[in-house]
């Protein structure tokens, strides 16, 4: 990962597939089935670590731009997709007077016109052999393109595999690409995943937080491990998805921390040494094989393969009436804060109902204690209930119709409920919007 922050302006968010909220809700359209991404082998991608620590140690102890390391790196990874049935390009650009390789590895199938994107740059700075960065994102993306080949995967959309060269440098390689499509290419890529550093020996476990539905479908993967993760805030803007979300292109990805300092409470819920970088050898020489996290690394693969697999199904356009909803349980504290149980709408085109249906399930003991808002994607609040000192019956189970029509459809709506008198408990049990 660069060390230089850059700012991008936000990227229009497109929808990827027609996903439902974390918990399914009870009426679910036409789903499409997808298959269970499989394990990643961990010794696959370590395999592939210690073939770049070996590049390095040949070749001057780094695996840098314009130097015989990163070519040997490239060639490797090429050799290991074109015996696996990829059909793969080198596309070469020049950066400080050397000559650059990106590598362009095509799964045979799909939808031409809906492309979903794996990638990470592969090389290291100067100083080191770049093992965690990246050798970490780019060892899990080859080892999953593997495991597609393994599957013979014949997803809806057609899917692309990228190694970049010269991030290092200023994100150099991935902007070529993004630049040599012309318009017409990048509106054919449906969504961008990056992985830059997903080994850090002192783990966070960050998400980018970019397009919704990448990022739900990432948290619902470590959710499912009972793994709590962060909002991406360290990189932001400093790898290989920027080009692609100032494009325009949905972007997504993961991140397990760089120079930053975890905190006590990180190191609580992740393990690890507050007090301490993630990776105490950014950017250093001491970023070798023995500076990885197997578990995170492991962890983070699967992620990756999952992310894949069910991103990749098909674009389908949720027919008028389709619902979203979430059933999974959130308490509702005792005259205490706010809380929200979201549901990501995507695949919707145009702005929401003028009649929008919201269905509201709440157990609560005094009902009239109970402030309840739909929020917008955007944080526009539309009040559903008001409090009522003279209710005093159980629960909340009631159909709302909101005019929604100045709100884009697409988007991470929210219930909120606030408990505002003390003495009676409840929670949210489910909701859901037709759309």
């Amino acid at each position: 990962m660069r060390p230089v922050r850059r700012r991008f302006l936000p990227a229009a968010v497109l929808a990827l597939a027609a996903l439902s909220a974390t918990a399914a809700p009870a009426v679910q359209a036409a789903p499409v089935t997808v298959a269970a991404a499989p394990d990643i082998p961990l010794a696959g991608v370590k395999a592939h670590l210690t073939r770049f620590q070996s590049i390095a140690t040949a070749n001057g102890g780094n695996r840098a731009h314009g130097r015989a390391g990163y070519k040997a790196s490239i060639d490797y990874v090429k050799a290991e997709l074109d015996a696996a049935g990829y059909t793969t390009a080198l596309q070469q650009f020049t950066s400080g007077g050397a000559t650059g390789y990106n590598l362009i590895a095509d799964w045979p199938g799909g939808d031409p016109d809906q492309v979903l994107m794996a990638g990470s740059h592969l090389d290291s700075v100067a100083s080191g052999a770049g093992i965690n960065d990246n050798g970490s994102g780019s060892a899990a993306v080859l080892e999953t393109a593997l495991a597609v080949s393994r599957a013979r995967l014949a997803p809806d959309k057609h899917l692309r595999f990228a190694w970049w060269g010269a991030e290092e440098l200023g994100i150099v390689g991935s902007k070529y690409y993004v630049n040599s499509l012309g318009t017409a290419g990048r509106s054919k890529i449906a969504g961008y995943l990056n992985f830059d550093m997903i080994g850090s020996p002192n783990a966070g476990y960050f998400v980018y937080d970019d397009d919704p539905v990448i990022e739900q479908t990432f948290k619902d993967y470590f959710a499912g491990l009972s793994v709590p993760t962060e909002i991406e805030t360290e990189g932001d803007g400093r790898s290989d998805h920027a080009p692609f979300k100032s494009a325009g292109v949905p972007v997504g990805g993961l991140f397990t921390g760089a120079s930053s300092t975890k905190s006590s409470a990180q190191a609580q819920k992740w393990g690890g040494t507050a007090g301490q970088s993630f990776d105490r050898c950014y950017h250093s020489s001491c970023d070798t094989t023995a500076n990885i996290n197997d578990t995170a690394l492991d962890r983070n693969s699967d992620a990756i393969a999952h992310a894949v697999w069910t991103l990749s199904e098909g674009a389908v356009t949720p027919p008028p009436g389709t619902v979203f909803g979430n059933a999974a349980d959130v308490s509702v504290p005792d005259n205490g804060a706010a809380v929200t149980s979201s549901v990501p709408v995507t695949g919707r085109t145009g702005n929401a109902p003028a009649a929008l249906k919201v269905d509201v399930d709440i157990k609560h003991t005094y009902r009239g204690d109970l402030v309840v808002d739909l929020l917008a994607p955007d944080g526009t609040a539309y009040r559903l209930k008001n409090s009522s000192s003279s209710d005093s019956a159980d629960n909340v189970s009631a159909t709302y119709t909101v005019n929604a029509s100045a709100e884009s459809a697409n988007g991470t709506w929210k219930l909120q409920v606030r408990d505002v008198a003390a003495q009676d408990t409840g929670y949210i049990d489910s909701w859901q919007l037709t759309f």
